[in-house]
């Protein structure tokens, strides 16, 4: 899934270029690492990318090995379910028997090893009948900035030498007494936003929770693959309802999983997650620029492209982020608040052109 416009990145993710296509950790841009990790899996030529349409061309020029015919472009933005049902689909009429990984292109993922193994589990879990499976990551703080799933620990499974849970329920993001509850319980994970499932079991799904989407998309099917590909794919869009897959699907699906994992996962979702995975000087600061001085300043991330000198006086916990158009400012505590500022550039005309 790589159709995110990346906001709480402004200004290093653009329109033009969002932050799934940058290289923001070490090499390869984000979509390029998604689909590197899985490899021993899954190849790049059995990889579909959904974004949208104009972002097209620029995973095929990222990911010269997935086949033209795998990346979907989307017309309009509508959250997660549209794009899992046109993938389902498109897969099952490949393959009625195909097992879909289905994965977000902007996560950063430190031990690939361990990640594979724990997809393997789900992945088995998925084939054993009509299954859908999760992964959950073990929360080590009281998070208030993600979803939980609450597992049934007490009926456990294992597979390929890891747990899987059933899954009670999934809550929303909690305030911050509610985070340390489910911290304190051991029963609750993040909820990562990775799902594996046979494309047969998830067109079934949509087919009973989501009735319209599946009549629409099985519409699509029908041309997908040939002449009116894109016409089929456009329909298809601007028919269908936006609604997350979590939401129009996995809250009411009755046969749900989770494996909860750990394998150095971060959702990558601020500038606060790029200085958490930065290397970090004696001081604590992260510094992606050519030239930086420090004066009683510590635990800050710098970024820069211009090669100007950045001096940083006194600051504790502060991020500085240059680009050719634009310059951030902001605390780390608050990098979350980014998305206010790019919702600010979208309403003002004059300002438009720094989105």
């Amino acid at each position: 899934m790589a159709g995110g416009s990346g906001t709480r990145f402004w200004p290093k993710s653009t329109k033009k270029l969002p932050k799934q296509f940058l290289s923001l950790f070490g090499e390869g841009t984000m979509i390029q690492n998604t689909a590197k990790r899985i490899e021993g899996l899954i190849p790049q030529e059995r990889v579909m990318v959904v974004t949208n349409d104009s972002y097209v061309d620029i995973v095929k020029e990222q990911l010269p090995k997935v086949p033209a015919e795998n990346i979907v472009g989307e017309p309009v933005a509508k959250n997660t379910a549209p794009c899992v049902a046109i993938a389902a689909e498109m897969l099952y009429k490949k393959d009625p028997e195909a097992v879909m990984v289905v994965l977000p292109a902007d996560h950063h993922i430190t031990n690939t090893e361990a990640f594979n193994d724990y997809l393997k589990a789900a992945i088995e879990k998925a084939k054993q009948g009509s299954n859908l499976v999760t992964i959950g990551i073990h929360p080590d703080r009281p998070e208030t900035g993600y979803g939980y799933i609450h597992g049934e620990d007490a009926s456990e499974e294992v597979f390929a030498q890891k747990t899987v849970h059933p899954v009670k329920a999934f809550k929303e993001k909690p305030d911050i007494e509610t985070a340390r509850e489910f911290l304190d319980s051991g029963d609750y994970y993040w909820n990562s936003g990775m799902f594996i499932w046979s494309a047969k079991t998830i067109l079934e799904e949509f087919g009973k929770h989501l009735p319209d989407m599946y009549e629409q998309v099985k519409q699509a099917g029908k041309g997908v693959y040939g002449d009116d590909h894109e016409e089929s794919i456009h329909t298809f869009y601007h028919a269908c309802e936006s609604v997350s897959i979590d939401y129009g699907i996995m809250e009411h699906a009755q046969q749900v999983f989770v494996v909860p994992g750990e394998f150095g996962w971060n959702d990558v979702g601020s500038w606060t997650a790029a200085y958490d995975l930065g290397d970090k000087d004696s001081n604590g600061n992260v510094i992606k620029a050519k030239q930086a001085t420090f004066s009683e300043s510590s635990k800050n991330y710098i970024s820069t492209e211009s090669g100007k000198m950045i001096s940083v006086v006194g600051l504790e916990g502060v991020a500085v982020v240059e680009t050719e158009g634009a310059i951030l400012v902001c605390k780390l505590d608050k990098a979350q608040n980014v998305k206010d500022i790019v919702q600010q550039l979208k309403e003002n005309e004059d300002y438009r052109k720094f989105l």
